[in-house]
């Protein structure tokens, strides 16, 4: 039960690593090869101004975007099937 407790935070990490080197892979493909330029379509999901609550003494400022891309999805796919083989 403690093992599963512990590889948590390692699943997580995996993923937004998967996410970040998958990013990175579809901007340099969409940059450099032609027929690839589909992968540089970034779809965002979240809040486009975002939320302030102020109250006089301090202000507090939320808000949360996703830029994702179809590599971003098989970096964490890749990620996912990595950290279960491994």
């Amino acid at each position: 039960m403690k093992s599963a407790e512990r590889k948590n935070p390692y699943f997580v990490f995996f993923i937004i690593i998967g996410a970040i080197s998958g990013s990175c892979i579809g901007e340099l493909l969409g940059d450099n090869v032609v027929a690839l330029k589909f992968l540089k379509s970034t779809y965002t999901i979240g809040t486009s101004n975002p939320m302030l609550i102020d109250f006089r003494v301090f202000a507090v400022t939320f808000g949360i975007n996703f830029n994702i891309n179809i590599m971003t999805i098989i970096g964490v796919i890749l990620a996912i099937i990595l950290y279960r083989k491994y």
